[in-house]
């Protein structure tokens, strides 16, 4: 019988043979795109294993890392706007000086933090900043520096840069990061999403995709349909009274690196306005130009220059990033040493991943055919694993479309 299938998909239901005996994954959607819209949808397996709710491409999940990518595009309405700058220091937006402790005279800006060359690590921690606490604390942790590299001559991926620039954006704005993002971004492109439930509809919450480890056990999101009784850290004694918040005291709260709840739907139409140069559907959100800002790298991988994989995870794959822009990467690089090409075609595509709490997912644009795709898998190990590429196997099938 081996003969009547292609060898491509032969090859794909061998991997997910081998994936079903790990227990995993419990589901994929994968949703391909160009300028005009989308070109394909294949979903498989459960939303919810309890209920027993299949997966669809509506439905909102927590996308991970690829929310820096959409935060950024939050921050390049504001420069776009004049209410940033992304070269200015952004000690004086915080309040307060952010500065390595070995380099007191080189000043960290939005520039920096966007693109992971800020000195920042994530060894103090960057997400357990309660309801009422004060981000700031963090940074007095020696840890949270890396003190052998100054500001802008070394890429370390640190998650902590972007609570600290959902701070600066609410500082400059007076607004929650969450809702912020909802007026800058989501609202203009007509996307049902939010960061941490808080401004979801309940339409949209019952919806949600319940994330499993990669044992098959709930990990994040399982709501049964209901809103969750806190969308963020309660503040210490356990009170969730969100009139607490006050401008830029806690960048984290609604977890701006991770924390975007998004339908693959949804994420393709941020694909689409980026192919589109900023525009969607008559709706102009973007300049050319800042997209072009975005995308464009402004790191590349060579030895003693930077970290090719995320400290943070247990997933020490090295050669996966090796090209950076301001939360925007660039695949295919073609340097000895670099992993970072699951689509095996050698393009230059240019997005972000994201891996947490047993989900791996990817937005991926190649700019000059004008085509995309975005990706999600949950019930996934903590690792990438199996691939070729510093991808994990299930992901480079579902960047292949196998």
């Amino acid at each position: 019988m081996t003969r009547l299938f292609p060898i491509a998909l032969l090859a794909t239901l061998l991997l997910l043979a081998s994936v079903a005996q790990a227990g995993g994954p419990v589901a994929t959607v994968r949703v391909a795109f160009d300028r005009d819209g989308i070109t394909a949808s294949d979903v498989h397996g459960l939303a919810d294993k309890a209920t027993g709710r299949e997966a669809t491409a509506g439905d909102p999940v927590r996308i991970a890392s690829i929310s820096k990518l959409v935060t950024a595009i939050g921050v390049m309405r504001l420069v776009e706007a004049g209410t940033l700058d992304l070269d200015a220091d952004v000690g004086p937006l915080l309040g307060w000086p952010l500065r390595n402790p070995a380099y007191p005279d080189t000043p960290i800006t939005l520039r920096l933090l966007l693109s992971h060359r800020s000195s920042l690590t994530d060894a103090a921690g960057y997400w357990q900043t309660p309801l009422g606490g004060q981000l700031r604390e963090i940074l007095d942790d020696q840890r949270a520096w890396d003190t052998g590299h100054a500001p802008g001559s070394y890429f370390r991926y640190t998650n902590l840069n972007f609570p600290l620039i959902a701070q600066v954006m609410e500082r400059a704005t007076g607004e929650r990061f969450d809702r912020l993002m909802d007026r800058l971004v989501l609202q203009p492109l007509g996307i049902e999403g939010c960061f941490n439930w808080a401004s979801c509809s309940d339409a949209t919450v019952a919806r949600a995709v319940v994330i499993y480890d990669g044992d098959g056990q709930p990990n994040k999101d399982d709501l049964h349909g209901a809103r969750p009784d806190c969308p963020v850290i309660a503040a210490e004694g356990g009170s969730c009274d969100l009139s607490q918040w006050r401008p830029g005291d806690n960048g984290a709260l609604f977890s701006p690196q991770g924390g975007l709840r998004i339908s693959a739907n949804g994420l393709a139409r941020i694909g689409r306005m980026l192919l589109g140069d900023g525009e969607l559907d008559g709706v102009r959100l973007l300049t050319p130009a800042s997209v072009r800002e975005l995308a464009a790298p402004l790191w590349q991988y060579a030895p003693g220059q930077g970290l090719t994989f995320e400290e943070d995870t247990g997933d020490l794959g090295k050669g996966f990033f090796c090209r950076y822009g301001m939360a925007m990467q660039t695949l295919a690089t073609p340097v000895d040493g670099c992993r970072d090409d699951p689509f095996g075609d050698g393009v230059a595509r240019v997005g972000h991943s994201g891996s947490a709490y047993g989900l791996q997912s990817g937005l991926w644009l190649d700019r000059d055919g004008g085509t995309g795709v975005v990706w999600f898998a949950t019930g996934m190990p903590g690792e990438r694993l199996g691939g070729r590429s510093a991808f994990s196997a299930v992901e480079e099938a579902l960047a292949r479309g196998n």
